[in-house]
């Protein structure tokens, strides 16, 4: 892999590549082709893919590319022209079968069409090349999957690269595709982007359509992006937007932008560090880079919301709950082809008392209104993303702050009290805060601001207090 694509996969920007293809710098075909190269010299050591769409990929930039030999591409509307992506293995594919990185799913037939979110991308003129690992049913936080081996990080390959969007994470920080999507219900963009430093996008619950992508928890399941910058983010998000009848939790919004945005800056929001519970369950790595981040945006507030514990707990129960019942069948018949500790939580899920989730749901709505209030008077807020960096890669526990806490699930203990009441984040990677691995910082506002969350992110970013450089990889 080598010349002008080459090195618009590994230091440009979704819009640099758009501009590249437009001026005929490069073809749309040369840039799948650097990325398939890409993929075929790192992962060996990184392992984010299940599937290549190789001819599928190839066909689809020979068409871009005599599309726009007959057209004029300054006035073309595809604004990703050219851009390689792949998706969480959970997206619907057309001609691959959506196995939700489970073993008893890819006895199922492939999928007919595409999942709304891919054939939008791909409406924008982006190239789908590939399907990512992930977590079993996505229910985990490190991508350590038994059926498909685990993803790993490519600033450490000894490392986990999170979950349960780790190979949606790692490719985009190996240099494989400059853009992937991922799904998150408990942290699962949030996770893999804070320890693979790179930046995520959960928008608000119910403003970007899932129907084509294997639930998890419909209650709290959200699709995003993953990138290396939030102008990247904002662009895929933009072109992603629009409501769909076959989600029923997808609210009918207009189109709302956020790429055009970016540049109206951040001295307006009111912007406050969230205490307390954050605190108590960051490392120091952690509280490092929400201090790093607070002082680059000039905000010495800081804030608690109430009752976090209890509401990340409500969350557990919920997840329990739902993922045991949409799995009942498949437990009752196939529980030995569950990973084991999926299996496990599934089936306690499914004997969970009605009334434990009821009252969670509750708790739910009551820290919801507690959200609300506080955005009355802030208009972004700061939190850590993840309680440490990465750790290795079979770390059974993990020491914070003298708590010894099971490390898998603790991964999401500080995402999963946002998701549990949908609100926007972006998750921004801080480097310099531990010797040589990121850490993420969550930005988050009141729901359908994806613009807010977006503007400080591209500010954090262009004051180079964020970054998501490509991992340095010995290639093969």
């Amino acid at each position: 892999m080598t010349g002008a694509s080459e090195l618009l996969l590994l230091r440009g920007s979704i819009a640099t590549i758009d501009a590249a293809v437009r001026e005929r710098s490069v073809s749309v075909g040369e840039m799948v082709e650097a990325s398939l190269a890409r993929v075929a010299a790192t992962e060996g050591t990184i392992n984010a893919y299940t599937d290549l769409t190789i001819e599928c990929g190839r066909r689809r930039a020979a068409a871009l590319d005599l599309h726009l030999a007959r057209t004029d591409a300054a006035t073309d509307a595809l604004p990703l022209l050219g851009v390689p992506f792949a998706v969480k293995n959970l997206f619907d594919v057309a001609g691959l079968t959506t196995r939700a990185g489970s073993k008893i799913e890819r006895d199922k037939p492939p999928a007919a069409v595409d999942g709304p979110l891919v054939a939008r991308l791909e409406a924008a003129g982006a190239v789908l090349v590939g399907a990512l690992n992930m977590d079993e049913y996505a229910y985990g936080f490190t991508t350590e999957n038994s059926h498909d081996g685990p993803t790993r990080n490519p600033h450490d390959a000894t490392c986990v690269a999170g979950g349960s969007s780790g190979g949606s994470a790692a490719a985009v920080a190996a240099g494989q595709v400059p853009l992937t999507l991922g799904s998150d219900t408990n942290g699962s963009i949030r996770v893999p982007a804070s320890l693979c430093g790179i930046f995520g996008l959960k928008p608000t619950y119910g403003r970007l359509p899932r129907n084509g992508s294997y639930p998890f928890v419909a209650s709290l399941d959200h699709l995003g992006p993953l990138a290396r910058s939030a102008h990247d983010l904002a662009l895929a998000y933009d072109a992603m937007q629009g409501a769909d009848a076959r989600d029923p939790a997808c609210v009918r919004r207009g189109f709302e932008p956020t790429a055009s945005l970016l540049s109206h800056g951040v001295d307006d929001p009111r912007i406050a560090t969230l205490g307390g519970y954050f605190e108590e369950q960051a490392g120091p790595e952690t509280r490092a880079a929400v201090r790093r981040v607070a002082e680059a945006l000039g905000s010495t507030r800081s804030c608690k919301l109430p009752e976090v514990a209890r509401a990340r707990a409500a969350a557990f129960l919920i997840t329990n709950a739902e993922g045991g019942s949409l799995h009942l069948a498949d437990l009752r018949t196939r529980a030995a082809d569950f990973e084991p500790l999926s299996r496990d939580r599934f089936l306690a899920g499914a004997l969970l008392p009605a009334a434990w989730v009821q009252q969670a749901q509750r708790l739910r709505r009551w820290f919801a209104l507690r959200a609300a209030e506080l955005f009355r008077d802030v208009d972004i807020l700061l939190a850590p993303a993840t309680p440490c960096v990465a750790p290795a890669i079979g770390t059974e526990w993990l020491n914070i702050n003298g708590q010894r806490l099971p490390a898998r699930p603790s991964l999401g203990l500080l995402t999963q009290p946002i998701s549990c009441i949908g609100l926007p984040v972006c998750a921004v990677p801080v480097w310099g805060c531990h010797e040589s691995l990121p850490i993420g910082v969550q930005v988050i506002a009141a729901p359908w601001r994806e613009d807010l969350v977006l503007r400080v992110a591209h500010h954090l970013h262009n004051a180079g207090v964020a970054a998501a450089p490509v991992a340095s990889l010995a290639t093969a």
